[in-house]
């Protein structure tokens, strides 16, 4: 079969990895005021090009720099723009560790003022990429991370209670800016990472949406339409992917797999390529690819990112067969279920283990397809 010489590849990662623990310490230090935020950034230079080195190695054609600026997948909108509080307040649902055990989704800032963008949510953009000779991958959080996990609730102390149309407008606009700035900086691939519209493929949680007094497939639809607005300005030549995700912790926020949401979702939602999560059975089966458009891709996130074990081939070509019934094999890449590392604390991998199983889906990838 062909190469794919454009993103996504047959091998594709989602962009977060394992921060290295002389990292994590020093943004402990300038958190607490101990060390300057100029030299934060220079031990994140010098991660960030330890782990392009890295990734070259294990001959993956997709390069992140770690998310090692970020402290958390999801609050860059928070960390970056004015108008959020400072007192973070829990969400409304509910995690299942691999234990049994269960807690509440990491807490969330209400509104408090109009949002006012301060400075960029993912800076550093051209660095990496003057570092490699190899596609650059940035990540944002989808537009409706900022409102899914309190919903309404969080904006009832702000100028927009009894407006998230107007509250979604601002989101959106300053949406736009950052992919402005991303291009100008030389971004050609974005990926967006969108739990909540998984999270609501779960009954239980559309249980929860409702309970809040707010409908959970209206809400569905104005996330799709939030996010089209956000990207709607992309230059042409940024290929843009979306990520779908359940939670990257034990069992996560959600099961049940993407039938209520994957017609509108693969043909309403502006996007070049759909990221699926595919590990466990809570992602449900490969039926709803059938409404993937003829011109979008699917990267079937078979490999955990949660479990160090490394997935047998003929597991992963046996799912990779049962997804072809759907979709084309052309159209089908490989990638882990989610990123490594989705906050700044998060180390259930070892870099060395991290590594390992890139270079498995790497190798995985050339047996399938021919090519990586």
């Amino acid at each position: 079969m062909p190469a794919r010489l454009n993103p996504p590849f047959r091998a594709e990662h989602l962009g977060s990895l394992p921060r290295p623990a002389h990292l994590i310490a020093a943004r402990k230090q300038w958190e607490e005021g101990k060390l300057a935020r100029e030299e934060l950034r220079k031990i994140e230079d010098a991660c960030i090009r330890d782990s392009v080195a890295m990734q070259e190695r294990t001959g993956i054609q997709v390069i992140t720099d770690g998310e090692f600026r970020k402290y958390s997948w999801r609050d860059l909108l928070f960390d970056s723009t004015d108008g959020f509080g400072k007192k973070n307040n829990d969400s409304d649902f509910i995690f299942t560790d691999f234990s049994g055990e269960k807690r509440r989704g990491n807490a969330v800032p209400d509104v408090t003022g109009k949002l006012r963008r301060r400075e960029m949510m993912a800076p550093g953009f051209e660095f990496v990429k003057a570092l490699t000779q190899k596609a650059v991958k940035a990540t944002l959080p989808a537009p409706s991370v900022n409102h899914f996990f309190r919903g309404d609730k969080m904006l009832d102390k702000s100028p927009y209670k009894g407006d998230r149309k107007a509250y979604f407008a601002d989101i959106a606009a300053i949406y736009r800016q950052e992919i402005a700035d991303l291009a100008a900086q030389g971004c050609t691939y974005l990926q967006i990472d969108d739990v909540p519209s998984a999270v609501l493929c779960d009954p239980r949680n559309k249980d929860i949406v409702r309970a809040r007094g707010e409908d959970p497939d209206k809400l569905i639809d104005e996330y799709f339409e939030l996010h089209n607005q956000a990207v709607r300005e992309r230059p042409k030549n940024m290929l843009l992917g979306v990520h779908l995700c359940r939670g990257n912790s034990g069992h996560g926020q959600a099961s049940g797999g993407y039938d209520p949401i994957a017609e509108r979702l693969f043909n309403k939602v502006q996007a070049d390529a759909y990221f699926l999560e595919y590990d466990t059975q809570r992602a449900g089966g490969f039926e709803p690819l059938r409404f993937l458009p003829k011109d979008r891709v699917a990267v079937l996130g078979i490999l955990s990112t949660k479990l160090p074990a490394l997935e047998p081939f003929d597991e992963v070509r046996r799912k990779v067969d049962a997804a072809a019934k759907f979709v084309d094999m052309e159209r089908l890449c490989l990638s882990p279920q989610c990123g490594f590392s989705s906050s700044n604390l998060s180390a259930r991998f070892s870099v060395a283990e991290q590594q390992s199983k890139l270079v498995h889906l790497v190798a995985l990838a050339q047996k399938i397809w021919g090519s990586a």
